[in-house]
């Protein structure tokens, strides 16, 4: 097989995940039966491990000998929402125009998912000494809630991969390393008053504001902290609010202020401890609201926290991918977060590499290049051809 042949194949895979819409809102079963029925046109099963309610579903799955030395294949289902994108063509239908593949998802991350589908029945029918092994979760675009009870399964049922790959967009270069994200809600509830009788109540907005006047000023400093050196670009841990709401009408001192916030550590820093001082101020927030009202106070919940991922030194997941993807340039690594530093936080050697740019994921009209197909296509038959020897 070509890579021409393979990234053909691929592209009508592509066209059918494209068409199933899994944004996070919604449930993924039906494209994780989609896979199961094109595992099983080989004679392959999957293992499905689902969600608290059965609404989604993580799949991971094995081809070729249940042995050791075996290379992961990792990738996420769900994509984010298309909701007031200035689309100009359906983004739940592959179009091509020029060298470009148009679609929500082609990008991040079904672009390497259907790379991964049709490699698959090659490796089965070609006698591979060692195994591929296909996972894919649900919900990494909303904290990769979904992963690691699947990474748990599998370092418990499967015998010990050699490497795990993770197709995050990379323009099919090596990166060994990325950052670590937590986020958190935080709802501060007041006392409603007329605005002109302040002293009557208390406005969660205000309250709200020097709170995250807090965290603006801890972002300050993060920044102030980086170095002009390292892989990581910016080079320090960064803290952006990026959502709020409060209050009813404009003079009505506001009852209740939500505001939600993330931050995005290097490896071996820890979120808790950076945001040490803001949790202080907070609690004393809190204490100060409770004395004056009943039902009032500061409550800040996580809402989620995906791991970094540290570069590895002499990785044999980086050694192996590099020679795959031809790739001899410096050591890489990003500013978002992914599923590698949970399979690496697991005991697994891991990398991220995969089709597409990260700059065109999430925008309206997301597409990947056909190029990058065929660059992916030459990745997965030299990954192939290591399973085999």
């Amino acid at each position: 097989m070509t890579p021409d042949q393979l990234s053909a194949q691929a592209t009508a895979i592509l066209a059918d995940l494209i068409a199933i819409d899994t944004t996070s809102r919604e449930s993924n079963l039906d494209l994780i039966a989609y896979v199961e029925r094109h595992l099983a046109g080989f004679g392959v099963a999957g293992r499905r491990v689902f969600n608290a309610d059965g609404s989604k579903a993580n799949l991971y799955a094995t081809v070729g000998p249940m042995e050791a030395g075996g290379v992961v294949l990792s990738g996420h289902s769900d994509v984010v929402p298309v909701d007031g994108q200035p689309w100009t063509s359906d983004p739940w239908r592959l179009t091509r125009r020029g060298d470009r593949l148009f679609g929500r998802g082609t990008c991040d991350m079904k672009g390497f998912l259907a790379l991964s589908l049709a490699l698959a029945p090659h490796v089965a029918s070609a006698g591979a000494k060692r195994p591929l092994h296909l996972a894919i979760s649900y919900d990494e675009e909303v904290g990769c809630l979904g992963a690691p009870s699947m990474i748990a399964e599998i370092a418990r049922e499967l015998p010990a991969p050699a490497a795990v790959v993770v197709g995050e967009p990379t323009e099919m270069v090596v990166v060994g390393g990325h950052k670590g994200i937590a986020t958190w809600n935080v709802t501060v509830m007041g006392h409603e008053a007329h605005s002109s009788l302040p002293h009557l109540g208390v406005s969660a907005n205000m309250v709200a504001i020097r709170l995250m006047q807090r965290l603006a000023d801890l972002a300050e400093r993060l920044a102030g902290e980086g170095g002009p050196h390292g892989p990581f670009c910016p080079h320090h841990a960064t803290l952006t609010v990026g959502q709020m709401a409060g209050g009813t009408a404009v003079n009505i001192l506001a009852r209740e202020c939500r505001f939600a916030f993330d931050l995005r550590t290097l490896p071996g820093q820890e979120p808790e401890e950076v945001l040490a001082p803001f949790f202080a101020a907070c609690a004393e927030a809190d204490a100060a609201l409770r004395l004056r009202f009943p039902g009032a106070g500061v409550r800040v919940e996580r809402r989620s926290r995906t791991p970094a991922f540290a570069p590895e030194a002499d990785g044999m997941a980086e050694r192996l991918a590099r020679a795959w993807a031809g790739d001899n340039g410096p050591a890489r690594a990003v500013p978002y977060a992914a599923e590698a530093g949970q399979f690496q936080g697991a005991g697994f050697s891991t990398i991220i590499c995969g089709p597409g740019s990260i700059a065109q994921a999430h925008q309206p009209d997301e597409y990947i290049e056909v190029a990058q197909m065929e660059r992916g296509a030459a990745f997965m038959l030299r990954l192939a051809d290591d399973l085999y020897r």
